[in-house]
């Protein structure tokens, strides 16, 4: 089967409207079978809207829309599973407490003689999880594995129903080099096989390696349709943002003399890295940059009092505070914004308001006793002091990601910190949300605050450090100048 083909899915005219807001505005496309079409776009554009309403979970308000051929209106996601459409949530969606191979079959249990057959579904999802290079044993329970090998089995679930169209958002966004490369290889297989792919990214250089045709969307409107994936990202982004691009990174100032953050060999209680070492200086970025599963994640969580320290020590302005909880950090001027926005950052079903006030008690209560008053008006201050879209009422589920993460840097920015710790910062985050984002974290440092950015993103932790420490299993391999950084000597470092 090639892309050349009538499409397997088309799209015509397809609008949404929520009361009398109308957030698609008639918007076509078309997939082949063996095709992978890159849609792009900022948070907003609609892209989570239309990949709903292919995958069931939302109705349009008009269009109409064909699968096969033959005109397509699915009324839930089983309805879109049982013609061989499934959706990749960029969100993971398993269950911690049941086995890989329950997740995977969970409500297609294979039966035999009216019971579940344990050894096939075993036998079968560790089928897919060996075709996507996974090594783990399909028995084993979801809790406790990382954030990439749950990534990975959400795509093991999805291939395991034998889909012909198969919707990826951000499927390598907690995935290393390696396992994306793995992910891409599996790609080319599907499209090999027939297999349609929708493909939903923020990495914007991965789409030229992945992308047969880019369909780029903004505020509601597809905008515009590159026929080809090899299309110089400038000429993407000025198509996502509206205008021209003339710089992602904001210029990096230089640090001060004076020494805020000293880690003195640092080791965590549970092995995920030993003897780390490292300063960081009054309003110097120090990046951190490693493959999956370097120990960077763990490094920040266990200097912030989240994760136990089993040796070592952290020093901050000259006084030994190794934290023993979050609050012994907090007190001390050390912040951390933490890699999932919705699950360790946000009260999803609570508004900014109290999200924000959440970590600012004390400044907004009087005598112990918390202030509705003073919650919302401060709130309100810091959304419009960080350029959040969004109103201090609203629940932080009904933003976009880029806005949530806003959010959570607004409300530890709130409380004016020595030492701030972005874990994945930009994760699943368009680019001018991106780009905002760069400028808070440039802001802080000409402001004299001492920054950690932790990034799997090594052109994100290029840009915009004035150092680059880099780790490798566990252990620091190397800090580099920015005069000394590029991807090979990074690179070098975290396969070390």
């Amino acid at each position: 089967m090639s892309a050349t083909q009538d499409p397997i899915l088309s799209l015509e005219g397809v609008r949404k409207s929520y009361g009398k807001q109308e957030v698609l505005h008639g918007v076509d496309l078309q997939v082949s079978a063996g095709e992978v079409v890159a849609l792009l776009g900022e948070n907003g554009a609609g892209k989570s809207t239309l990949s709903g309403i292919i995958a069931g979970s939302r109705e349009p308000s008009a269009g109409r829309m064909q699968w096969l051929g033959k005109p397509y209106t699915p009324k839930s996601p089983r309805e879109a599973l049982d013609v061989g459409i499934a959706l990749i949530h960029q969100e993971l969606q398993l269950l911690p407490h049941l086995t890989i191979a329950e997740n995977i079959f969970i409500g297609r249990w294979p039966t035999k003689n009216g019971r579940i057959d344990r050894k096939t579904m075993v036998a079968k999802a560790q089928e897919q999880l060996e075709r996507l290079g996974l090594k783990i044993p399909a028995t084993r329970q979801v809790e406790g594995l990382s954030t990439a090998a749950q990534q990975l089995v959400e795509i093991a679930k999805a291939l395991a129903i034998d889909a012909r169209l198969l919707i990826l958002d951000e499927p390598t966004a907690a995935l290393g080099g390696s396992e994306t490369d793995l992910l891409f290889e599996q790609i080319e297989k599907l499209k090999s096989e027939g297999v349609g792919i929708i493909y939903i990214s923020h990495r914007l250089e991965e789409i030229r390696r992945v992308a047969d045709r880019i369909v780029v969307m903004r505020d509601g409107d597809k905008v515009r349709e590159f026929d080809r994936g090899d299309i110089e990202v400038r000429s993407i982004v000025e198509a996502m943002v509206g205008r021209s691009l003339e710089r992602m990174f904001p210029t990096v100032p230089a640090p001060q003399d004076e020494t805020v953050l000293k880690v003195e060999n640092l080791a965590g209680a549970n092995g995920a890295f030993q003897d780390v070492n490292f300063t960081v200086k009054r309003g110097e970025i120090l990046g951190i940059a490693g493959l999956v599963g370097a120990g960077r994640t763990e490094l920040v969580r266990a200097i912030t009092g989240a994760d136990p320290i089993s040796a070592g020590k952290v020093t901050i302005e000259g006084v030994e505070i190794t934290p023993r909880q979050p609050f012994d950090a907090i007190r001390h001027g050390m912040v951390l914004v933490p890699e999932d926005r919705k699950l360790q950052g946000l009260v999803l079903s609570h508004s900014l308001a109290e999200n924000i006030g959440y970590a600012n008690l004390a400044a907004v209560s009087q005598r112990g006793i918390v202030s509705r008053r003073k919650v919302v008006d401060f709130a309100a201050e810091n959304i419009r002091r960080f350029g959040v879209k969004g109103s201090e009422h609203q629940d932080a589920s009904e933003l976009s990601g880029g806005n949530q993460q806003k959010v959570v840097i607004a409300k530890w920015l709130a409380r004016d910190p020595k030492l701030v710790i972005l874990d994945e910062p930009t994760r699943g985050i368009d680019v001018g949300a991106r780009s905002s984002i760069y400028d808070i974290i440039v802001e802080l440092a000409k402001k004299g605050v001492a920054v950690i950015v932790v990034s799997s993103d090594l052109e994100e932790v290029l840009g915009v450090s004035n150092r680059i420490m880099v780790m490798s299993h566990g252990r620091q391999t190397g800090i580099l100048d920015r005069g000394q950084a590029n991807d090979v000597s990074v690179m070098e470092l975290a396969t070390a």
